[in-house]
């Protein structure tokens, strides 16, 4: 019998022993379980602009952490060796919320580098939600941050869950048609539903990767400047270059000439805009 998994927009119907479009979730015995809790690919003590985060505790570092696994087929994915991937592709290590968690607060004790807390980031976060939320509640009690560097495409539901243990997120924000997200895998409405309620319980910033001649029109960006300065012309805004990557390796690299007009364009509605990867 098949079961659905309420996680994100797929709604994925899977048999028993089936594995969802994301990889990382699959039915076990009539019940949607996460695969890749606690299956670590990637782990580094990075900048907290990396993330990118540029107003939120500028100049700390944080713990990254990611596993694999998501839910849309970005082709131009700079992370795809991983997110892409499956449980038996992977060489992944097992690390516990309360192991994370220890480690978080070791490093938070070496004075050279420092940690202000766990960023869960490079594969989408949150195809195992169950993963943050049992670790970001135990670095919150060690007095410590959570961040969270994810694709929005996840429902209310899921996202309550996570609120009260998130401090910061980072959303990628694709671009601003519906027809760019359906070539994505995702649903533009969803990601818009899911940064308006985030930016009223935590820090947000927006990433938008321009790609040539797919999102890269000014009428696209002033129309999503204007939605975001409608929930506060404070967010900031992330406009980043796109080079060859994945399935996207012979599309030349975003003009930087283009980036900077948009961010001009973006600029008339909201007071942070960032340009980056030039």
């Amino acid at each position: 019998m098949k079961t659905i998994c309420q996680v994100c927009i797929h709604h994925c119907a899977l048999e028993p022993g089936q594995t969802g479009l994301c990889g990382a979730r699959k039915n076990e015995g009539g019940e949607i379980l996460c695969e890749n809790y606690g299956q670590i690919t990637s782990l580094a003590l990075d900048p907290i602009e990396k993330k990118p985060l540029r107003d939120f505790h500028q100049g700390s570092m944080i713990l990254s952490v990611g596993s694999y696994g998501c839910n849309l087929r970005c082709p131009f994915c700079q992370n795809h060796e991983i997110s892409m991937a499956g449980r038996e592709t992977l060489d992944a290590e097992y690390v516990s919320p309360s192991q994370l968690a220890d480690m978080a607060l070791i490093w938070k004790k070496q004075k050279k580098a420092g940690n202000i807390g766990v960023a869960y980031t490079y594969n989408e976060p949150l195809v195992g939600w169950e993963f943050v939320r049992d670790t970001a509640l135990l670095v919150r009690e060690y007095g410590m941050l959570n961040v969270l560097v994810t694709n929005g495409t996840a429902s209310q539901k899921v996202l309550e869950e996570l609120l009260p243990w998130i401090d910061a997120m980072n959303i990628d924000l694709k671009g601003f048609r519906e027809e760019y997200y359906r070539k994505l895998g995702g649903e533009l409405e969803t990601v818009k539903a899911f940064i308006a309620r985030a930016a009223e319980s935590c820090h947000v910033e927006l990433t938008t990767l321009i790609v040539p001649g797919e999102n890269d029109s000014p009428e696209d960006m002033e129309a999503q400047a204007k939605w975001i300065s409608s929930l506060c012309p404070k967010i900031p805004l992330h406009i980043t270059r796109f080079f060859p990557r994945y399935h996207m390796r012979n599309k030349e690299a975003t003009d930087v000439e283009q980036l900077y007009r948009l961010a001009r364009t973006a600029g008339k509605y909201l007071k942070k805009v960032y340009v980056g990867n030039v």
